[in-house]
C-alpha cells in the first residue's frame, strides 16, 4: 500500500478562519492535496489516518526557541539540536527557528556551523526553517537573562561575516537605539534577513527610525523593553508604546501566561489584534524537563537558573531567565486568559509566525499545496500526532 498518499479523516478540521465538522484532508507525497467534508469519495485501500473525533489543526510554528529536553541550541552539538526538535514536535511544534543568545564568540560560531548537519539528520522533530540570532547588540539596561559579558554594539565586521557565511540566518534581534543599529537593519533587509527590536531602552522615535529602514517585529513584546520615561522633565513614549502605534510593527508574545498576565495579553490582542501577534515559547532547556536547577545558554558557560512555578529564573529571582513553554501550552493558554477562539489561538500559533517569517505560501494553514505539517489534539490540546511534511514524527 503506497502511504505517501493517505487521507485523515474523522475530524474537526481547523483552518485559518472556521472549523470544518467531521472533515479531513488528503495527503500526497508530503503536501495537503484536498480538505473535504465528510466520508470523502476514496479508493477503499487508500491509508487513513482516523483522528477519533479530535481537531485537525497546522502544525505549531515556533519562530524563537531556544532549548528543550535539557539541551540547547548553544550547546553546538548535532545531538542537542536533534533533542530539541524532538521534544517540541511531541507538542505540536512543526517548525522553528532555532534561537542564539550572547555568549563567546567561538560557542555563537559552533551553534552556526552544526545547524546545517542537524537539519540534514533531522528526521523525527520538528523541522528546522532558519535560524534566529538574538543579540549581543542590546541594551545593558534592558539586558534581562543575557548575560552582560558579551553585550556589545553592533559590528558590522561580525555581522557581515555571519550573513554572508551562514545563510540560513533569516532572523536577528537587536536593540534598535544602539550606534550603527539602522545601517545593521538596512543590511539585514538587503540580504533577506528579519530585523526584529529587542531588548531595548528605546524611546519612541528611535523605534519609528528603526521601522523605517526595516524592522518590522518586537521581539517577546514587552519582556526587556522600554515604556514612557521622563528626561528632563518631559515624558517619552518607549518602544512599548511605539509598537502599539505603528500599525505595521508584528509583535510576538512568550505565551506561557507568565511572563504576560492576562490584563496585558488581552490589551494586546485589543490593540495589535491576532493578525499581526505571533504565540511563541522562547523555551530554554528546561522545557519538557522536571522542574528545579537548569542553564541557560552552553552548559559550561552559561546562566545557573531556577525553574519552579512554570517558569524558569534567575537564581536571585530578578528577572525570567526564558520560559519552559510548549507551543500547546501557548494555546491554552491565550484562549483561556485573552478570551480567544480556538480557531484564532491557532492562527497566532500556525498562520501569523509563517507570515511573519514570509513563508506562509508554503506553511501555516491546512490549503491545498502547502506542506502538510498537520498535528492532531483534543479538547484540552493535547497533542496526540505530529506530521512534518506528510511524515508522521510524533505518535503519542
Amino acid at each position: 500500500m503506497d502511504q505517501s498518499t493517505y487521507i485523515i479523516h474523522n475530524g474537526t478540521v481547523l483552518t485559518s478562519h472556521r472549523m470544518i465538522p467531521n472533515g479531513g484532508i488528503l495527503v500526497v507525497n508530503g503536501l495537503i492535496e484536498e480538505v473535504f467534508e465528510g466520508a470523502g469519495s476514496y479508493p477503499k485501500d487508500i491509508h487513513k489516518i482516523d483522528a477519533g473525533g479530535q481537531y485537525i489543526s497546522p502544525g505549531f510554528i515556533d519562530i524563537h526557541v531556544h532549548g528543550g529536553g535539557d539541551s540547547d541550541f548553544m550547546d553546538g552539538t548535532v545531538e542537542d539540536y536533534l533533542t530539541i526538535a524532538n521534544t517540541h514536535a511531541s507538542y505540536g511544534t512543526t517548525g522553528m527557528y532555532p534561537t542564539t543568545l550572547s555568549g563567546k564568540w567561538e560557542d555563537f560560531i559552533n551553534a552556526l556551523d552544526v545547524y546545517e548537519e542537524s537539519d540534514e539528520q533531522n528526521t523525527a522533530g520538528a523541522e528546522f526553517l532558519g535560524l534566529h540570532v538574538e543579540g549581543p547588540y542590546l541594551a545593558m539596561s534592558q539586558k534581562g537573562a543575557q548575560d552582560p559579558r558579551y553585550i556589545r554594539n553592533p559590528d558590522p565586521e561580525e555581522y557581515e561575516f555571519i550573513i554572508r557565511e551562514y545563510p540560513f540566518v533569516k532572523r536577528w534581534s537587536i536593540a534598535p537605539e544602539l550606534p550603527g543599529a539602522m545601517e545593521f537593519g538596512a543590511f539585514m533587509r538587503k540580504h533577506g534577513v528579519l530585523p526584529a527590536i529587542a531588548h531595548t531602552d528605546a524611546v519612541y522615535e528611535d523605534v519609528v527610525r528603526a521601522h523605517e529602514v526595516g524592522y518590522t517585529l518586537a521581539t517577546h513584546f514587552y519582556s526587556a523593553m522600554s515604556t514612557v520615561t521622563r528626561r528632563n522633565a518631559f515624558r517619552y513614549a518607549g518602544s512599548i508604546e511605539a509598537t502599539y502605534l505603528l500599525d505595521a510593527m508584528d509583535v510576538e508574545i512568550i505565551g506561557d501566561g507568565i511572563h504576560l498576565p492576562a490584563p496585558l495579553l488581552q490589551y494586546i490582542l485589543k490593540v495589535k489584534g491576532t493578525d499581526r501577534t505571533a504565540l511563541i515559547t522562547d523555551a530554554m532547556r528546561a522545557a519538557g524537563m522536571p522542574e528545579g536547577p537548569s542553564v541557560l545558554g552552553t552548559k559550561g558557560d552559561g546562566l545557573e537558573v531556577i525553574v519552579e512555578g512554570g517558569v524558569a529564573k534567575l537564581l536571585d529571582r530578578s528577572s525570567f531567565a526564558g520560559s519552559v513553554a510548549t507551543m500547546d501550552r501557548t494555546v491554552r493558554t491565550i484562549m483561556k486568559k485573552a478570551n480567544v477562539t480556538l480557531v484564532e489561538a491557532v492562527k497566532m500559533a500556525s498562520l501569523v509566525p509563517a507570515r511573519i517569517m514570509k513563508i506562509d505560501h508554503q506553511k501555516g494553514s491546512i490549503t491545498p499545496k502547502k506542506d502538510a505539517d498537520i498535528i492532531l489534539f483534543d479538547q484540552d490540546i493535547r497533542v496526540s500526532k505530529t506530521i512534518v511534511k506528510g511524515k508522521v514524527v510524533y505518535d503519542g
